[in-house]
């Protein structure tokens, strides 16, 4: 098969390839962004393989970086972009089902491809626009199925990460998963427990986040492979909830809201503790705990100000957002209103300060100092109190004289 027009991310990366050939090497697009060009997917990745080895191709540009030059990957900086350029290699016994031994150096585009996770991804694409297919992957794209190459038992020993990333192209490409490969990402699930965690959130997250994240969860379900992730053991029942309680056509909008929905679907008591087990960051901790919270408020109540204030009107769209996919009232025009009615969004934005209430009271830095502004803040945010210098000094004085 032939692409008749070549991508413009690839049209601009041809002169890559060029350069490597005149060098007397063998150099191909591959992997994802070749499988995306034939469906017409956005491509976000140009990777690049070649049979020079790295110091090889080290000589063919002036300006490289050894980004991962061990497993044969130099980046090399051209015409005002960068690209990875990776060896063929091939893979040695992999150690706890996750990396390899060691990796070799070949110069045979077919050994390097029979390595990789699935046949979609097993593609690679010349400067002329042809495709290799060494295992049938334009037919399972066409069908739109998703078949490990060669052996699935031994893609899925090799590196159990990819039993994620299955369920993951599940999900972002709306492929069927071939039985085979089903089984053994079924037989191997248990090696999940074995991958680092922030390799398994990468998947997982993608997974949520994308257009058929249902196809990917069930498929999750279905070969048991949520057991060996945090805390999802034993809950089957609340997944199937998860992907039956939200409307046929919501996706979410970012993936601090699909973490929020499995925490809601899951009844997590401490989502913050949920999130660490998952190693996730501070910042997205504080955020999808938010969102938690916040929807529980607005499952008692319309929302008001202070809402808005302290949680921000992002986070009300996205809990809104969540409710109506529910077939829950909602009232997105509430949520702008109060956000505009605010006379303050920051506490920064208060007309006094601290060393303000210290000067004019004599008040000193403790507690009942940082009580007072909490009042101010309050009273400003609620309407009862307008931030202005004046009426501020009359309020503190009204509060002392208590």
């Amino acid at each position: 098969m032939k692409l008749m027009t070549m991508p413009s991310e690839f049209q601009k990366a041809l002169p890559i390839l060029k350069k490597i050939k005149e060098a007397g090497y063998e150099a191909y697009f591959v992997g994802g962004s070749v499988r995306d060009a034939l469906l017409e997917r956005p491509i976000h990745d140009v990777d690049i393989a070649t049979s020079s080895y790295p110091e090889e191709t080290k000589t063919i540009f002036s300006r490289t970086v050894d980004v991962g030059i061990e497993h044969g990957t130099v980046l090399v900086l051209e015409n005002g972009d960068d690209y990875e350029i990776t060896t063929f290699r091939t893979e040695d016994v992999y150690v706890d089902y996750r990396r390899p031994s060691q990796v070799s150096f070949v110069r045979s585009l077919e050994e390097d491809l029979k390595r990789r996770d699935f046949t979609v991804n097993a593609l690679a694409l010349d400067d002329n626009g042809q495709v290799i297919d060494k295992f049938t992957g334009l037919k399972d794209l066409e069908q739109k199925r998703l078949r490990a190459v060669g052996s699935a038992q031994e893609r899925f020993e090799e590196d159990a990460l990819r039993i994620m990333r299955g369920f993951r192209f599940a999900a972002s490409l709306d492929f069927e998963i071939e039985e085979a490969t089903f089984d053994a990402m079924k037989s191997h699930s248990f090696l999940l427990e074995k991958i680092s965690v922030e390799r398994s959130f990468i998947e997982f997250d993608k997974l949520l986040t994308a257009p058929h994240w249902r196809k990917g969860i069930s498929a999750m379900i279905a070969c048991q492979a949520y057991q060996y992730l945090p805390g999802l053991k034993n809950q089957e029942v609340a997944l199937k909830q998860m992907t039956g309680s939200l409307s046929n056509a919501f996706t979410f909008t970012d993936n601090h809201q699909a973490w929020a929905c499995l925490m809601i679907n899951l009844e997590v008591g401490n989502p913050k503790q949920f999130l660490k087990a998952w190693k996730t960051s501070n910042d997205f901790q504080h955020c999808v705990t938010n969102l938690v919270t916040l929807y529980a408020i607005r499952q008692e109540r319309p929302f008001q100000k202070s809402d808005i204030y302290r949680y921000g009107e992002k986070l009300a769209v996205l809990v809104e957002e969540l409710r109506q996919a529910q077939g829950f009232e909602v009232d997105m025009t509430r949520i702008g209103q109060l956000n505009q009615a605010l006379a303050i969004h920051d506490k920064h934005d208060i007309a006094i300060n601290g060393s303000h209430l210290i000067q004019t009271f004599g008040m000193t830095p403790g507690p009942q100092l940082g009580h007072m502004l909490a009042k101010i803040e309050s009273a400003i945010v609620e309407g009862r109190l307008d931030n202005d210098p004046v009426m501020i000094n009359t309020f503190v004085r009204e509060e002392l004289a208590k």
